[in-house]
């Protein structure tokens, strides 16, 4: 809803860059104005107020009156009532042959006059939003979680404990363990960033709340290389999908054992033919198909150059095969986890 000298004012604008030889739909789009609005504006004649706010509008015919309002709060305050919700209420008026509403309408009655509390002693619904991440470069953002490798004998595992690289999907480090505590978790995350030469480095590093994940000996390491933990929400299974998505691609790799490892160093050496293969030679669908050692180590750009090159060239040679412009190689700029909706991302680069 526009205010009249806010109305009159975008009106005036408007008029101004057409007359100057703007075009009417992109004044309006500048202005942030449809076109239809413009056009309904000037059809009124003289630019007016909006008459919305002042229109008469007439009164449902099913809508309850005020006397039918507080029967129902009657009805709920009731001693044989009180203590149930609407659920219960309104078959036990059917029993009686009564019917004063539906279940949604006590429910919508009782929310407005903020009677419909959470009771008992379970703890009342939540609403939670994820965390969320963005990773602009390499080294910005780590997820990490441990998986199940079957042995062959049945019920004994092996522990796969992996860190992804949320920027370029790199495996930065993983190491295959007989159990998950948050010692290993520890030793791990620091071997990782000594690799990656991360002193002093900003870091978020995200996992799900397992029992290795929360550990107080990890979070003591992580305070002391000055990384910032963050965790999924509890009982939220899709809060760290990469890490998860990545795990998906081990197990169902034809050659990964469906009978199990035979003994850890099996497993570990699966493992680090697996993750060599994919850092090294796996063109990954999400980062415009390069290698994650490609855009870890910043050779992407000039690799997605090279080919627009050849699709240019190809284009030159056989330009009637060519509808429009050819692929676009280019490799998201940023990447988010547990990303916002559209609007809200233009609102924050805004």
């Amino acid at each position: 809803m526009t205010a009249l000298p806010e109305r009159q004012e975008l009106v005036t604008g408007i008029e101004l860059a057409h007359a100057a030889g703007a075009r009417v739909e992109l004044a309006c789009a500048e202005a942030g104005l449809s076109i239809r609005t413009y056009q309904r504006w000037r059809e009124l004649g003289d630019i007016g107020e909006d008459g919305r706010p002042a229109a008469q509008r007439p009164q449902p015919t099913h809508k309850l009156s005020p006397e039918e309002r507080q029967q129902v709060l009657d009805v709920c305050h009731e001693p044989r009532f009180a203590d149930l919700p609407p659920t219960q209420i309104v078959p036990r008026l059917a029993d009686e042959g009564v019917y004063l509403a539906s279940e949604s309408t006590f429910y919508r009655i009782l929310d407005e006059a903020k009677e419909n509390n959470h009771r008992g002693r379970s703890r009342a619904r939540t609403t939670s939003q994820p965390k969320r991440h963005v990773a602009t470069g390499p080294n910005c953002v780590w997820c990490w979680d441990v998986t199940y490798l079957p042995s062959e004998v049945r019920g004994v595992f092996f522990y796969l404990f992996a860190i992804i690289d949320l920027y370029s999907r790199k495996l930065v480090a993983w190491e295959v363990h007989e159990r998950e505590t948050g010692e290993e978790a520890a030793m791990l995350i620091e071997r990782a960033c000594w690799r990656e030469h991360l002193r002093g480095q900003p870091l978020i590093l995200h996992s799900d709340n397992g029992a290795a994940q929360k550990a107080y000996t990890l979070k003591a390491k992580l305070e002391a290389l000055g990384i910032t933990p963050s965790h999924s929400r509890p009982g939220v299974s899709d809060d760290n999908p990469h890490i998860e998505s990545w795990f998906r691609t081990v197990k169902y790799m034809p050659s990964y054992p469906a009978r199990g490892f035979q003994t850890i160093a099996a497993a570990r050496q699966w493992t680090q033919r697996f993750v060599t293969w994919y850092n090294t030679e796996h063109r990954h669908s999400a980062i415009a198909f390069v290698t994650p050692q490609q855009r870890h180590a910043g050779c992407a750009p000039a690799i997605l150059a090279q080919r627009h090159d050849v699709y240019v060239a190809a284009r030159d040679r056989n330009p009637l095969r060519w509808k429009r412009h050819t692929r676009r190689w280019q490799a998201p700029d940023q990447v988010w986890l547990n990303p916002p909706a559209q609007r809200e991302r233009v609102a924050t680069k805004t």
